[in-house]
């Protein structure tokens, strides 16, 4: 259904080259990679909105129909029903050209006339059986399918949340039935209930699809291989079965690469020892004697050492030595040990959270956090998890009842809106403010950080969103938190970034109330999960998301 041949594609320099893949019906390949290693930009070529440098690639049939959901998708001035169904958009353009034909008809005479007549007699054929179409649309019933009844169809695209707009583009795709699916970061503002029905989906809809996702459990339940964008390649491999699979697959090649290379090395080692101690014996022999032959020995094995040095030489610089195998792309953490602090973090009793002058969001709250607890606030979109933290946090006031902080607590928080730094701060300047130190270890400290070379002197409107949510991450290591309240800290890193996150967590000794819908990411590295539902809050386990 989709072939992909020798594609490359660059900028100021290479982002990825000679890509080939194929992908056949009924196939759903998972493309992933770290963030700004062109998956995006691969994706936009298919679909003609970026053109690449050089190579190919066809769609079987030739008119195969795509449904493509692009990442952070721009809508022009529509209404949700005008995006849902397209043939409104152009029934009106069909009516106001009617208008103006009509309008004109009578002024024209000779063939002008006639071939005015003929194409308005068209327009109303096209009408007809757009029309009749039109009738067996229901917006309100697509709407309702995807959690979306709430809205208006008349309601403007723009004015929807991230979310509702990746369920409204989704819900775009189901009307129009695509042959093949190019769906790119689909999961991106979904909570756990839309990303299983998204998965029930996908698993039940007979189509070939390409998806971009960083949700691993998420790509685990849906594709049938992995295409592996390697930024440092720049190509791209294929692997048949499921994303545990691939994992496995490439485990067990960082071994043995790695294990090559080990043995590679201590070769060189022996070599190097050999040809010096030859040497070493050589010029040993040729100062303690007179006699010319054994002289005349030492300077040969001394010139076949040279000869050795040089062949070892050439082969280090030759593309048969390996070099060290790379352990990925990867963000590295790590968070400051915490001060001495009380058993207790947080207590909430009786809490009611909202907005003033509006009806409460949520009621009768209690809540009992121990230091070093791990917890995971779920729900669905909407139900108030972000204005619980932001009221623990202090930026709310509580409409009735407290929030007790625990002794020695110092909290850090990260909102699902970004609240960024000064623009004109260089990611230095931003660190200098929290973290006393010399310029050279700040530049060591934002190293672990994946800000290296000149990228501490970036200013923070340059900055990417990967690239302030780092920052960010940064941010509160430098300031010392002993409480981290996150709210969807992970929604936009990619899988290598969301690996080592969890790893830092686990190194983290303080306490963590997290807003979270990765499934793996609470799988590993929660002890509680607290789940609200109609306004109530509850205790429940992994087995219950």
């Amino acid at each position: 259904m989709l072939h992909v041949n020798l594609l490359s594609k660059g900028y100021f320099e290479p982002l990825f080259e000679n890509v080939t893949f194929h992908i056949h019906r009924g196939e759903r390949m998972g493309l992933i990679g770290p963030n700004g290693c062109g998956k995006t930009t691969l994706m936009r070529i298919l679909m003609g909105e970026e053109a690449a440098d050089s190579g190919t690639f066809s769609f079987s049939p030739p008119d195969l129909s795509i449904g493509y959901l692009s990442q952070g998708f721009q809508y022009r001035d529509l209404r949700v029903e005008e995006f849902l169904h397209s043939d409104l958009i152009h029934i009106q353009k069909l009516e106001e050209e009617m208008g103006v034909i009509a309008g004109t008809l009578f002024s024209l005479a000779g063939g002008r006339r006639t071939a005015m007549e003929e194409r308005y007699e068209e327009i109303l054929r096209e009408l007809n059986v757009l029309s009749a179409r039109s009738k067996e649309y229901r917006a309100d019933e697509i709407l309702k399918d995807f959690d979306l009844a709430v809205i208006d169809p008349k309601t403007r695209v723009e004015e929807l949340s991230g979310g509702q707009k990746t369920r409204l583009g989704l819900a775009k795709i189901l009307t129009d039935k695509p042959q093949l699916l190019l769906l790119d970061e689909p999961t991106n503002h979904l909570d756990i209930h839309m990303l299983e029905w998204l998965e029930d989906w996908l698993n039940d809809y007979d189509c070939a699809a390409l998806i971009v996702s960083h949700d691993r459990m998420f790509l685990q339940r849906t594709v049938s291989g992995i295409l592996d964008m390697d930024p440092e390649t720049r190509t791209v491999r294929a692997f048949d079965g499921s994303y545990s699979d691939y994992l496995s697959r490439k485990s067990v090649e960082q071994k043995r690469a790695l294990s090559s290379f080990q043995d590679q090395e201590a070769e060189i080692r022996r070599l190097k020892q050999d040809i010096a101690r030859i040497k070493q014996q050589a010029q040993t022999t040729e100062r303690s004697t007179q006699n010319d032959v054994q002289r005349r020995y030492a300077k040969k094995v001394a010139r076949k050492a040279t000869a050795r040095e040089k062949k070892l030489q050439r082969y280090m610089e030759s593309e048969d030595h390996l070099e060290k195998p790379k352990a990925g792309w990867q963000m590295k953490l790590s968070f400051s040990k915490p001060e001495h602090i009380g058993k207790r973090a947080l207590v909430v009793e009786n809490l009611a959270v909202g907005y003033a002058g509006q009806p409460s969001i949520l009621e009768g709250i209690n809540m009992d956090l121990k230091a070093g607890d791990r917890v995971v606030l779920s729900g669905p979109n909407g139900c108030g998890k972000s204005t619980l933290l932001k009221t623990i946090i202090g930026e709310l006031e509580p409409v009735c009842g407290r929030v007790l902080h625990g002794g020695g607590m110092r909290m850090g928080y990260m909102a699902q809106e970004q609240q960024n730094p000064d623009p004109e701060q260089t990611v230095l300047e931003v660190i200098r403010q929290r973290k006393a130190a010399s310029d050279t270890e700040l530049r060591s400290f934002l190293h672990f950080f994946l800000f290296s070379g000149e990228d501490p002197l970036r200013k923070v409107h340059q900055l990417s969103y990967g690239e302030r949510v780092r920052l960010m991450l940064a941010s509160l290591v430098a300031e010392g938190c002993t409480f981290l309240l996150l709210d969807e800290p992970i929604n936009h890193l990619d899988i290598p970034s969301r690996e080592c996150f969890e790893q830092a967590l686990d190194q983290f000794e303080g306490t963590v109330l997290a807003v979270v819908h990765d499934r793996m990411f609470i799988s590993r590295y929660a002890n509680r999960i607290l789940r609200i539902e109609e306004g109530l809050i509850r205790e429940i386990t992994a087995y219950e998301l």
